[in-house]
């Protein structure tokens, strides 16, 4: 049962069980009653078997953003769905309200700010981006819209392509650690699931409107976005489109981006449906994006995504879905230059969830299966084909030569336990993949909370995960990078523990973790290599296996005031890795490049009527090393292209940046500033790409 106080004037009444009619409370005062909205806090220690719903922005406070009931939110932390203040593994949440107010055009922009997760931009406004978890590289993350898995086989880099706008999103759940029992084989170092406005809870909860905004900006940026959303009786629509263009911060890094989205549902009185249909077009400059010595790349993707799911009523409910996913990408070496220096590659991936769960007097049970397959046609991935196998490229006289095709299938079984005080949830993923072979893996995992009194939470949890190599990690080949058809798959065993004190003003999280990692997959320059040929001269990344651990710990703090007019939130994250094989490197280029310190903070202030201001602070320092390019000084090589002159082998310095958000907000409008990097900071955080200074943004938003 749930438990649920409400504050009427000076009194306080509470319930510790009702039913779920809705007058059911009322009736039994016979008196008129007044509530208010209920907090994220509040519905984390409300009941003997809430679980820790934690924020990263600070509280939700106008009515508007916050009117929906937070415990009747089911977040995906196991096989059964669930509330979130029942869940037995914590979930970070960002909320609507927190992303309204944070400085970001892009998801890449809002997730920087989440604990232990780590944004490599390429481009601003996410249009290149590399996102990991605790220390983990960008293809060890399970990325899902609406609990449907979007993540490429082609690349990770490809991975944070997002259909929908920033202001269609409800809230963003962060699941971190090994999830492969609950997400898929993919899920090794953990899980971002993006839920978009009205795709979960009954039409007749989500809210009718739309909006329009205009937005223009530093480096001839310009952007509009437009939202419709309709209900009608158990019906729900709702469609949305962006465009966003421009120059870019730096030389060739300039941008055009178009995307469209669609999602819908319907109830029943059997069971729930809901569908999305999504698309995004991507054209930018790749400025040293890919190899920090080309200045002149180029890159084109387009990406489509498509779902259909259900959810059965009553005892015992099933929850199947079918997906499919496309991308057709286009990259050049040399912008504009000769065929034979530009790939193209189609990825197709189709699949089919189901999943049921029923209660019973010793908890709740679940079993499910997914069925997932990849395949790619590509110039330059995959195997290779006869010519009378060759596959045309739409709109180009070139052929798809090369194809790969495997597929995967997973097993689930797990039980969850909610007692007074304690939450347990222990289950078991069965994995077979083709490409292996046709055996049969399991990756187990238990989670634990214990909730010593209503503000004292503990948690422990032990998980184990495997990633497969993607297909550039096995056949991609180049002048700079070269994969390896030989690669092991990643597996991990990984321990978290961890503690949570919270009340109405102050949240305090700390967790600590330790991955174990076998066959870590990096891509990484051997020694032996710059011995034979001196840097500069051999610079060749090659896809190897190591053998990392991974262990670190991370404090938030959130606070707010009685009028929740001010909130501060805080979060510190230390990493630290130890190899354990004995492969001599000269670098690497994404596993050991992991953040050893991040700290994040951020103040919003609700200053007078609709003001608000919201003052970000962010601090990053990665460990690793890269090649570093002169980007001043051009020079021909062997082929006669441009390319940078080598300047030596570079440590990554640590930075600071600060971001503030203005903001007025009406009943129909709003209008807002943001200042990004506003000590205009010059810095680079991902090989050789050098990252924008200054960028201003300017907008209004019409609320139908």
């Amino acid at each position: 049962m749930n438990q649920v106080q409400l504050r009427m004037k000076a009194n306080s009444i509470r319930w510790h069980k009702f039913s779920r009619r809705s007058d059911a409370i009322f009736m039994s005062l016979h008196r008129e009653i007044s509530i208010g909205i209920l907090t994220v806090a509040t519905l984390t220690f409300a009941a003997p078997q809430s679980s820790v719903a934690r924020t990263t922005m600070g509280e939700t406070t106008k009515s508007e953003d916050a009117g929906i009931k937070l415990d009747d939110i089911e977040v995906t932390a196991s096989r059964v769905s669930m509330p979130l203040e029942q869940t037995a593994r914590i979930v970070s949440v960002m909320t609507k309200e927190e992303i309204s107010n944070c400085p970001a055009q892009s998801v890449s922009d809002l997730l920087k700010y989440a604990s232990g997760v780590d944004v490599r931009q390429r481009g601003a406004y996410g249009i290149q981006t590399d996102i990991s978890i605790n220390g983990g590289t960008h293809d060890q993350i399970v990325i899902l819209v609406n609990g449907v898995n979007i993540s490429s086989p082609h690349t990770g880099h490809l991975a944070a392509d997002f259909p929908f706008n920033i202001d269609d999103i409800e809230r963003i759940e962060i699941l971190e650690g090994a999830a492969s029992r609950v997400y898929g084989s993919s899920a090794y170092s953990g899980a971002i699931n993006i839920v978009t406005r009205g795709a979960q809870g009954t039409p007749e909860k989500a809210t009718p409107g739309g909006y329009i905004s205009l937005a223009a900006g530093s480096f001839g940026t310009i952007q509009t976005n437009g939202n419709i959303s309709l209900t009608y009786k158990n019906l729900f629509n709702s469609i949305s489109a962006g465009f966003v263009r421009s120059d870019g911060g730096v030389s060739n890094s300039d941008f055009k981006r178009f995307n469209g989205f669609y999602n819908g549902g319907v109830t029943t009185k059997e069971a729930d449906f809901r569908w999305q249909l999504g698309m995004i077009s991507k054209d930018y400059g790749a400025n040293t994006f890919y190899s920090g010595k080309i200045p002149n790349q180029y890159e084109e993707s387009r990406n489509y995504t498509t779902s259909i799911s259900a959810k059965t009523k009553g005892r015992i409910q099933i929850s199947p879905s079918i997906y499919w996913n496309r991308t057709h990408d286009h990259y050049q070496l040399i912008r504009g230059m000769s065929p034979t220096q530009e790939n193209y590659h189609m990825t197709d991936v189709y699949g089919a969830t189901i999943n049921a769960q029923t209660k019973w007097q010793l908890g709740v049970t679940a079993i499910g299966a997914e069925f997932r397959n990849e395949g790619i046609l590509s110039t330059a991935l995959g195997k290779q084909l006869t010519e009378s196998e060759y596959v045309k490229v739409r709109g180009t006289d070139r052929n798809y030569t090369k194809k790969d095709n495997r597929t995967n299938i997973c097993y689930y079984l797990e039980h969850d336990i909610t007692l007074r005080h304690f939450s347990i949830s222990l289950g078991v993923m069965a994995n077979m993949n083709t490409w292996l072979d046709h055996r049969h893996r399991f990756y187990p995992g238990i989670d634990i909370s214990y909730r010593l009194t209503n503000n004292i939470k503990f948690f422990a949890a032990w998980n184990m995960a495997q990633r497969m190599p993607t297909f550039t990690d096995i056949y991609y080949k180049s002048p700079t990078q070269v994969g390896y058809a030989g690669l092991k798959p990643e597996r991990t065993s990984e321990f978290n523990i961890g503690g949570v004190f919270k009340n109405d003003n102050i949240e305090l999280t700390l967790r600590l973790y330790h991955r174990y990692q076998t066959n870590m997959i990096d891509w990484v320059i051997p020694l032996d290599s710059v011995v034979k040929y001196g840097r500069g001269n051999y610079t060749t990344y090659h896809a190897t296996n190591l053998k990392v651990n991974n262990m670190g710990i991370s404090f938030s703090g959130r606070f707010t005031t009685n009028n929740r007019r001010i909130s501060l939130n805080t979060q510190y994250t230390f990493i630290h890795q130890k190899r354990n094989d004995d492969i001599q490197l000269d670098d690497s280029y994404y596993g050991l490049n992991y953040l050893r310190h991040k700290v994040t903070a951020a103040a919003t202030a609700h200053i007078w009527k609709g003001l608000s201001v919201t003052l970000s602070y962010r601090f990053q320092d990665r460990m690793g090393t890269y090649y570093e390019y002169d980007t001043n000084h051009i020079v021909k090589n062997a082929y006669g292209w441009d390319t940078y002159a080598f300047a030596g082998k570079s440590s990554y310095k640590p930075f600071s940046l600060i971001d503030l958000h203005l903001e007025w907000r009406e009943k129909h409008y709003k209008i807002y500033a943001d200042l990004n990097n506003l000590t205009n900071y010059q810095y680079i955080d991902i090989g050789n790409v050098k990252q924008p200074g200054f960028w201003f943004m300017g907008g209004i938003k019409l609320i139908l």
